[in-house]
């Protein structure tokens, strides 16, 4: 089954070298050059995944992407941006995008990253026998999480999570108290290994931790110097 893309740039020349590279990597796509189009188009035709660029004149990628979540859309979300401060960052995933690509960029990093949140939005499949969670539910201290309903709550509130942040809580959740290497959730969560530079995971651990580790609580997700993350009580 091909797999079709909402592609919103403004840059015609981006625009256009994108398209042709996702056609050609086998992706239905849709390209257009700004938001409002970008909001029509997906509307109307209901893509697997959406890519968007955040500066686009009038309606930008930040405001589309708030009003597809406000509607209730999960459809997963790529961000294509310049601006690659950890406050430009976390302004795009609090507006409900689930990955981000720093421009320039390369073509298969794109790829990569797609197919990573094409695979996160695929139909779960069944727990495998060794999972020890019962019907789906995780619990470490006051932390609850729902996998099959993908629903998360600290003590008695739930907590509102981006895809991708749901699936990093998720991983060191069945990993309690294990200790998970940079490159081991590089490869679980992104399918792709970004390299010691790279501080895409830095980045969504520190806005996890705004979440689940609000001040007042005893912190659960905890950094390992050198090695990686883990999720535990102290």
């Amino acid at each position: 089954m091909t797999n079709t893309v909402l592609l919103a740039e403004d840059d015609r020349a981006i625009r256009q070298a994108l398209e042709r590279a996702l056609t050609l990597e086998g992706y239905r796509v849709t390209a257009v050059p700004d938001g409002i189009e970008a909001l029509a188009a997906i509307h109307r035709e209901r893509p697997d995944v959406v890519v968007l660029d955040v500066m686009m004149p009038g309606v930008d990628g930040l405001q589309v992407c708030r009003v597809l979540r406000a509607e209730g859309d999960r459809t997963p979300i790529l961000m294509l941006t310049a601006r690659v401060e950890t406050a430009d960052r976390i302004e795009g995933l609090d507006a409900g995008a689930d990955d981000y690509v720093a421009k320039p960029f390369e073509v298969e990093e794109v790829f990569a990253r797609l197919r990573a949140l094409l695979r996160r939005a695929a139909p779960a499949e069944p727990a495998a026998p060794e999972d020890t969670a019962i019907d789906g539910v995780l619990e470490v201290a006051d932390l609850r999480l729902d996998s099959s309903a993908r629903r998360v709550w600290r003590g008695g509130t739930e907590l509102e999570l981006t895809r991708t942040e749901f699936d990093l809580l998720e991983l060191l959740a069945r990993n309690a108290g294990i200790v998970l290497d940079h490159a081991t959730i590089y490869a679980r969560i992104w399918g792709y290994d970004f390299g010691p530079g790279s501080k895409n995971l830095a980045v969504y651990i520190g806005y996890l931790r705004r979440k689940v580790d609000p001040e007042g609580r005893a912190p659960l997700i905890h950094t390992v110097r050198g090695v990686g993350y883990t999720l535990r009580e102290e």
